[in-house]
């Protein structure tokens, strides 16, 4: 007998999200919060003639805007102009969160900042998107300045992910979940609205607490210094392995050939060479089988 399907959870049933926020961090966002039963509503500027879409994504990357809009409804409008701000406040009347990613002075000058809207609506909530907070709202920026400042860019190589927007993203869709759960709390028919503020520069300075608490610096245990969590090169490619925890240092000292009590000395030289010379000796294969017999955490890469 087959088990029942679990039902998706959808603890945003009924809520309505309106975005005007393009690029990544919001539309990312509104994946999340449809995924969580959300309805989305994405508002965009008009289209320029020849194209589809207003949105940035949509020219550099056109599949991936397909993939974040995919289970959104998009309307397109011009906030500047009458037509366009009676558009927007149509699809407000209807709508319990409000994503924005305009600078402060730009949803000033569309009538869309916090006093002005909340006076309209007040049971709407705002989630506001900026690259840094406070006195640096205006100023320009993206994911890649925001992980240097914080120290997560290494040399000339540019970051593996978008790590700021990514994380910017996840930050929103916590921030629609605070904003309903606090207008909930107010204790006032439809409940009053609650702002908040997302900065993807506080998004990258989070991610980079491990490094701020020296964890992953090289002289921390995820950062290099401890043997069994370290990048090392095998025959055909490379294995990553994160033997960090005592019961798999020992699993791993005695697979390398150590003793056990070489476990407790996994920052010591002859530990990292004694696993370099290991690992260089096995192929992608053996370590595969290494890691599923012994039930060691390591996963092995090409070159």
């Amino acid at each position: 007998m087959q088990p029942e399907k679990q039902k998706r959870i959808a603890p945003l049933k009924g809520v309505r999200v309106l975005s005007l926020a393009l690029n990544l961090p919001g539309p990312a966002a509104l994946m999340r919060l449809h995924q969580m039963g959300a309805t989305c509503t994405k508002l965009e500027p008009i289209a320029p003639s020849g194209t589809s879409t207003a949105d940035p994504m949509g020219f550099y990357k056109p599949d991936v805007y397909q993939a974040l809009h995919q289970v959104v409804r998009v309307v397109q409008a011009d906030l500047k102009t009458s037509r366009g701000q009676t558009a927007m406040h149509k699809l407000m009347a209807k709508t319990d969160v409000l994503i924005t990613s305009f600078r402060p002075s730009a949803l000033a000058k569309l009538g869309l900042d916090w006093k002005a809207l909340h006076r309209l609506y007040p049971s709407v909530c705002m989630v506001s998107v900026v690259g840094a907070s406070g006195s640096r709202a205006e100023q320009p920026g993206h994911d890649l300045t925001y992980l240097a400042e914080n120290g997560l860019v290494n040399g000339l190589d540019l970051p593996a992910t978008l790590y700021a927007d990514m994380g910017g993203s996840l930050m929103t869709t916590e921030a629609v979940l605070q904003a309903l759960l606090l207008r909930q709390r107010t204790g006032r028919q439809n409940g009053l609205g609650v702002f908040q503020e997302i900065a993807l520069s506080d998004a990258a300075n989070y991610l980079a607490l491990p490094r701020t608490w020296g964890l992953s610096t090289k002289d921390g245990d995820v950062g290099g210094a401890h043997a069994g969590y370290k990048i090392y090169p095998c025959k055909n490619g490379r294995v990553a392995v994160a033997a960090l925890e005592p019961h798999f240092a020992k699993r791993l000292c005695l697979a390398v050939g150590l003793e056990e009590k070489d476990m407790h000395s996994m920052h010591a030289l002859k530990t990292h060479k004694a696993f370099a010379k290991f690992f260089a000796s096995q192929t992608r294969q053996q370590l595969d089988h290494l890691a599923a017999s012994k039930n060691i955490p390591l996963h092995t890469l090409t070159k």
